[in-house]
């Protein structure tokens, strides 16, 4: 017989083993009942789905593709895409914060790291970490935005009724069309116009018909991040904007030999003037004309004083009709050289006789009040002239009809 201590012990024991039996059976894991079962501590799953476009791992993307983030059952915690200098790069995630995307371009040929964080709606995170890289092009260009003169437009500036955009590119274009989807000119009050591709390089702009006084133009050249044709892609954006001072036109008619100047449709000034004496002459294979030709320019620059030089147009110095002087108050309306300016030794000539090789000889104080007057842009329309018509890379832009300018688009 065993004593009550005893009894209490042996009692003990007995509960102590069944304890253990029990804590056995619910750890025991798998199909084998001779199995330890170890305890198994699990890390829950978050369900937010995160995708990003472009993938991981894509051919090289342009710097103005679409770039965004979604995150599907949860939202985004934290979003950072980063350039090869450690620099992240700015984005906007919506409100609901499920979406982002970067609100600046990206660099040409540089692989960005994005690491996206997010969660699902119990508070479960999760990460993705992804690359993306840019194209690295061959060639770049660059769209400079001039007036035909070659001068760069100055923003807040004031130009003529008559100005014609120029933007030249500094290398060949192989798509214009690309090249002139990227153009955008903005007017207020809003015209119709038209850009015309002089060459390879070269492309204008004008309204259908001369600008009102007061019109505000703006030019933007959106060619960052885009394929230009041939490898070529544009190098950065460029922007301009300017105004239409008031309207000055000017015509030269050599039947009477004189320049009526009109400011806002009212005569202020009337000048003799003295024209291309006519005639051509051959120098060397090349054929020199000296009439002015007829058409309508527009002031592209001027100059107090210029350095007048026939070699420079292949007529040289040394010839019956050459020459080289400094010529005062010059105000330039061609690309091959046509100015207003004085020559005081032709004023017995000015208003009655020919006698230049083209420019319109003007006396010494109508000049210098010409040269004074005049801004890039004006309009100069000279009529009733021998010789070939204007031509546009002459700065007869505004020669051409507007079914003819119209057609000289690449998206015609």
């Amino acid at each position: 017989m065993l004593s009550r201590a005893h009894m209490r012990i042996a009692g003990a024991v007995c509960a102590a083993a069944a304890m253990m039996l029990v804590a056995g059976c619910t750890v025991s894991t798998g199909d084998n009942p001779g199995s330890s079962g170890n305890a198994v501590t699990t890390t829950p799953t978050s369900e937010a789905l995160v995708t990003v476009t472009p993938a991981d791992g894509g051919t090289p993307v342009s710097p103005l593709d679409p770039i965004e983030v979604q995150v599907a059952k949860g939202t985004l915690t934290t979003v950072a895409l980063t350039n090869p200098e450690g620099k992240e790069v700015a984005g906007i995630t919506t409100p609901d914060k499920t979406s982002w995307k970067p609100s600046e371009p990206l660099g040409y040929g540089k692989t960005y790291k994005l690491v996206v964080d997010a969660v699902d709606a119990n508070g479960v995170a999760t990460t993705k970490n992804t690359t993306l890289t840019t194209v690295a092009p061959s060639n770049q260009t660059r769209a400079y935005i001039n007036t035909t003169g070659g001068a760069s437009i100055s923003d807040g500036g004031t130009y003529g009724v008559g100005t014609v955009v120029a933007v030249h590119f500094d290398e060949l274009i192989g798509d214009k069309a690309a090249a002139e989807k990227s153009l955008v000119v903005t007017t207020n009050p809003p015209v119709q116009g038209s850009w015309y591709w002089v060459d390879g390089q070269n492309v204008h702009w004008r309204p259908q018909n001369y600008y009102a006084p007061g019109t505000t133009v703006s030019v933007n050249a959106n060619i960052y991040g885009k394929q230009l044709g041939n490898g070529l892609y544009g190098q950065q954006d460029d922007t301009v904007s300017f105004k239409i001072g008031d309207s000055h036109v000017s015509v030269a008619d050599d039947n009477t030999k004189m320049v009526t100047v009109y400011e806002n449709g009212q005569v202020i000034k009337e000048m003799p003037t003295s024209m291309g004496m006519g005639g051509t002459e051959t120098i060397g294979g090349t054929t020199l004309s000296f009439w002015t030709q007829p058409g309508t320019y527009t002031v592209m620059d001027k100059a107090n004083p210029v350095i007048m030089d026939s070699s420079t147009y292949g007529l040289p110095i040394n010839s019956r009709l050459g020459y080289k002087e400094s010529i005062n108050w010059a105000t330039r309306i061609s690309t091959d050289g046509i100015y207003l300016h004085e020559l005081e030794s032709t004023v017995w000539a000015q208003g009655n006789t020919d006698t230049s090789h083209g420019c319109l000889n003007l006396s010494a104080a109508n000049a210098k009040w010409f040269f004074d007057f005049s801004q890039p842009g004006d309009v100069v329309e000279i009529k009733n002239t021998g010789g070939a018509p204007l031509e546009v890379w002459q700065n007869g832009d505004w020669t051409l009809s507007w079914a003819d300018w119209a057609a000289g688009s690449a998206l015609a």
